[in-house]
C-alpha cells in the first residue's frame, strides 16, 4: 500500500531517502497514526518534507497515493487486538450517516443549552459514554467530548472535530506566533508599509546635504543633524490564537513578522476569537498575567490604527451573548467590546486568513464585517495593500 506512495513522491519531485522512509515505518510500528488518515498525513509531511517548497508536492502525491483509499469498517477495529480505549470512544464519531446527523437537534439555543447543562450536572452520577443525553464521550449528546452534535458543549476534549461548539469547557494552551521569521517573500511587508506617514522626529540623524552647505558657505567643516525620519504610524495589533486559527499558523507568523518589520510602533496582543473585556501579551500566560481591554481603550488614542486578525469563524453566540465565550463567562457580549473598539479607533481593519469564497458561508464572519462597516480584507498581498489604503 505504501510502495506507491514512495513511488509517487519521488515522481512528484519530493526529495525522499531511503533513511526517512524506512524513519516511517519505525513510527509507525510503534502505533503512531495507526488507525488515522489525518494523523498519518501530517506523521509522513514531518519526516518526509525538508523544506516548505515541497509542500505542494508532498499533498498532490499524497492525494493521488490513497484517492479511493478506504478506512477500516467498526467490525474489523474490533477484531483488532489491545485496541486502545480511546479509538472506540471516538468510533461513533464517523459512523453516523448525514441524514441522522440532520435529525440530532440541539436544545434550542444558547440560554436554554447552558441551563440543560446545569441541570444535568445535578442529576448525573458516574461516568457516561455514549447516547445522546448525558454528560460523557462519544455518543451525540450536546456535553462531554468526541461525540457529534450540531450545537453543543465540548469538555475535556484535546481537540475539535466538528468545530461547532458553542462553548468550550478545557483549559488549552496556546502557543506565541513567532515574529521573528526569516520571510521567503516580501510581499507583506511591501503592502504593509503603504501604511506610512513619513515624520522628522527622535534621535538626530547626519544631514550630508546640510554639512556640504555649511561647509561651502563658511570655508571649514560644519557637520549638521537632523531629526530622524521614522514612521510616525501607531498600530495595534489584535491576533486571535487557538482553535480554528491552528490551520492559519504558517500565514499569520509571515504576517506578524511583516508587521514588526514594517511598524516601528506597534502593540501586539491577542485574544481567542472574539474580543472581550481582556487579552493578553504572552499565550503562556494568558490565565495569570492579562490586561482590561478597558485600559487600551483609555490609554491609546483615536490616533492608533488597530489591526484585527482572525478568521471571525464562531457560534454567532460569542459575539450576541453575554456568556457566550468559549472559555469564561464575559459580562458583556463580544459586539459590545467589538463596537468600542471601532468607535475608540476610527482607523480599524479585520484582515481574515479564509478565502473570501468562504466569508458568505459563516454568519459569525457577516456579523463582524457589519460591525466593522465592511473593513474586512483578505490575508493576501492584495487584500493587505487594499486595507492599508483604506486606513490611511
Amino acid at each position: 500500500m505504501f510502495l506507491p506512495f514512495f513511488q509517487a513522491l519521488r515522481k512528484s519531485g519530493v526529495p525522499v531517502s531511503l533513511g526517512e522512509w524506512l524513519t516511517l515505518h519505525q513510527a509507525l510500528a510503534t502505533g503512531l497514526a495507526a488507525l488515522d488518515v489525518t494523523e498519518f498525513y501530517h506523521l509522513a509531511r514531518t519526516i518526509l518534507v525538508k523544506d516548505e517548497r515541497h509542500i505542494d508536492r508532498f499533498d498532490r502525491a499524497f492525494a493521488a497515493a490513497f484517492h479511493g483509499a478506504t478506512m477500516l469498517t467498526v467490525d474489523q477495529i474490533l477484531q483488532v487486538p489491545d485496541l486502545p480505549r480511546d479509538w472506540l470512544q471516538k468510533l461513533v464519531e464517523g459512523q453516523l450517516t448525514a441524514e441522522e446527523k440532520a435529525r440530532i437537534q440541539s436544545l434550542g439555543g444558547f440560554e436554554a443549552l447552558m441551563d440543560t447543562l446545569r441541570q444535568r450536572l445535578e442529576e448525573q452520577k458516574g461516568r457516561h459514554q455514549g447516547g445522546n443525553r448525558w454528560i460523557g464521550t462519544a455518543g451525540t449528546s450536546p456535553f462531554g467530548a468526541h461525540g457529534y452534535n450540531p450545537e453543543g458543549i465540548r469538555i475535556g476534549q484535546d481537540a475539535g472535530h466538528n468545530r461547532r461548539a458553542v462553548k468550550v469547557w478545557d483549559e488549552r494552551a496556546f502557543r506565541n506566533y513567532a515574529d521573528d521569521l526569516d520571510l521567503g517573500t516580501r510581499n507583506f511587508q511591501v503592502a504593509l508599509r503603504r501604511l506610512r506617514r513619513w515624520a522628522r522626529e527622535g534621535a538626530e540623524a547626519f544631514d550630508l546635504d546640510g554639512t556640504i552647505r555649511a561647509t561651502a558657505e563658511k570655508g571649514w567643516l560644519d557637520v549638521k543633524f537632523r531629526p530622524e525620519r521614522r514612521n510616525a504610524v501607531k498600530v495595534v495589533l489584535f491576533l486571535d490564537v487557538g482553535g480554528s486559527m491552528d490551520e492559519h499558523i504558517s500565514r499569520v507568523e509571515t504576517l506578524f513578522s511583516a508587521a514588526r518589520a514594517a511598524f516601528g510602533n506597534l502593540k501586539t496582543f491577542y485574544f481567542h476569537n472574539c474580543l472581550y473585556e481582556q487579552v493578553w501579551r504572552d499565550n503562556a500566560r494568558r490565565h495569570a498575567d492579562r490586561v482590561d481591554t478597558a485600559d487600551l481603550l483609555r490609554t491609546l488614542g483615536s490616533d492608533w490604527r488597530a489591526i484585527f486578525v482572525g478568521d471571525a469563524a464562531m457560534s454567532p453566540y460569542e459575539i450576541t451573548h453575554p456568556g457566550g465565550a468559549t472559555e469564561h463567562w464575559n459580562r458583556e457580549s463580544g459586539q459590545v467590546w467589538l463596537t468600542r473598539a471601532v468607535t475608540q479607533w476610527p482607523h480599524h481593519l479585520w484582515i481574515n486568513p479564509m478565502p473570501p469564497a468562504r466569508w458568505d458561508f459563516s454568519p459569525s464572519t457577516a456579523m463582524i464585517r457589519s460591525i466593522f462597516a465592511g473593513h474586512m480584507v483578505a490575508m493576501t498581498p492584495q487584500g493587505l495593500t487594499q486595507g492599508m489604503k483604506d486606513m490611511r
